[in-house]
């Protein structure tokens, strides 16, 4: 077989020297369990093989698939840091990378990383858009090229139709848009779409990996999987490109400016960039990372947008979209769960203090609050992990 591709491309090709790349094989199936073969036969070529809904096929097969002989890797969109790369932007990047707690950034820095990231938010990290942002094209192109993903996911839903209707696919996915930042309710996904349907459907996008279900955790302890409530979960996309498609986010000759967008969309926005930039954490890629928040339940209303596990140690991350804001929740979560370590998200240069406070509930609070500026969310881990070693 190399031997005649070889013929074809005109080159001798050695295989421990190549690398075989299959793209878009969901639309090849059959190809899928000839992976044994090479695997036994040519273990000295390495083979990819890639595709989108790729789990949608895996879910329902009529083949064997080679087990113990393939491995599974999930390739996130493009984090802030990688963005900033694709721009040249290194040593902008170097100095972000460098911040650690006690540490300074200069008013330059901290100018120059917040306009870039709104720009970021408004591209987000898919390669092909990233491409033509960076190539300097008009963020109308950009715009076009969100639209034309979601475009295609919505036609590939067409072909699972025997699994569940495209069209309430469809639906459950706007109301992912709808509803990103609160707790997803079925029954508002649309009108005379059944609870049963809304959530088998809600299961396949998340199998898809288009969309990531963020669970309730109790925050008793780790891991913090150990105890979660299907009952609660909010939900986001893969990218936050996709949500400006979904939306409807316009763009002309220039992105619209952070500061005229409605107040509920830059919740949605900072929600969802800040989650992706938490789902792409995970060191180990053919690890599936899992996202956690906590809601009260009940009573008194009171919430912690993200929770993250960095070693034995729970930390709360508390997101805001402006300089200043409320923390009357994270307090009270922080007595109630005997922590010592909470991040604040905001649009100020990275801090950090000691609080000796009293909750609502009249309740004494120590703990340490680390506040990162938005665009330090995906360096948020090492930052945590240098601080408490």
């Amino acid at each position: 077989m190399l031997d005649d591709l070889g013929l074809v491309l005109g080159r001798e090709i050695e295989p421990s020297g190549c690398l075989l790349f299959l793209d878009e094989i969901q639309a090849a199936s059959q190809v899928l369990p000839t992976l044994r073969w090479f695997s036994e036969e040519l273990s000295d070529l390495p083979v990819i093989a890639a595709g989108s809904l790729l789990d949608f096929l895996l879910a329902e097969h009529d083949f064997s698939i080679p087990v113990g002989r393939i491995g599974y890797l999930q390739v996130e969109p493009m984090t802030f840091a990688e963005y900033l790369l694709a721009l040249g932007e290194d040593r902008l990047l170097e100095r972000l990378d460098e911040w650690r707690v006690g540490g300074t950034l200069s008013p330059a820095v901290h100018e120059r990383a917040t306009a870039l990231f709104a720009r970021y938010s408004m591209v987000g990290g898919m390669p092909r858009v990233v491409a033509a942002d960076v190539a300097g094209n008009d963020p109308r192109e950009c715009r076009r090229l969100q639209h034309d993903l979601v475009a295609t996911y919505r036609d590939d839903f067409t072909k699972y139709t025997g699994r569940m209707d495209a069209r309430i696919l469809d639906m459950v996915l706007l109301a992912v848009a709808a509803q990103l930042g609160r707790k997803f309710i079925y029954a508002r996904v649309s009108e005379g779409v059944k609870q049963h349907q809304a959530k088998h459907s809600l299961d396949l996008l998340d199998k898809a990996r288009l969309c990531h279900i963020v669970r309730w955790s109790a925050a008793n302890g780790i891991p913090l999987g150990g105890e979660v409530k299907d009952s609660f979960r909010k939900i986001i996309l893969l990218d936050v490109g996709l949500l400006h498609s979904l939306l409807g986010t316009p763009a002309y000759s220039s992105f619209p400016k952070w500061e005229i967008l409605s107040s509920q969309v830059r919740g949605q926005l900072l929600e969802q960039i800040t989650g992706q930039q938490l789902h792409a954490l995970a060191a180990d890629p053919s690890d599936e990372p899992r996202l956690y928040y906590w809601q009260r339940e009940g009573g008194r209303p009171g919430e912690i947008d993200f929770l993250i596990q960095v070693h034995h140690h729970i930390v709360p991350v508390e997101l805001k979209a402006g300089a200043a804001g409320a923390m009357k929740s994270l307090h009270q979560f922080m007595y109630d769960k005997r922590l010592g370590l909470a991040v604040r998200l905001d649009s100020n240069p990275p801090s950090a203090q000691d609080l000796d406070l009293k909750t609502t509930q009249s309740d004494r609070v120590l703990y340490r609050l680390i506040s990162l500026p938005h665009y330090l969310a995906w360096n948020i881990e090492a930052i945590i992990i240098d601080h408490i070693s």
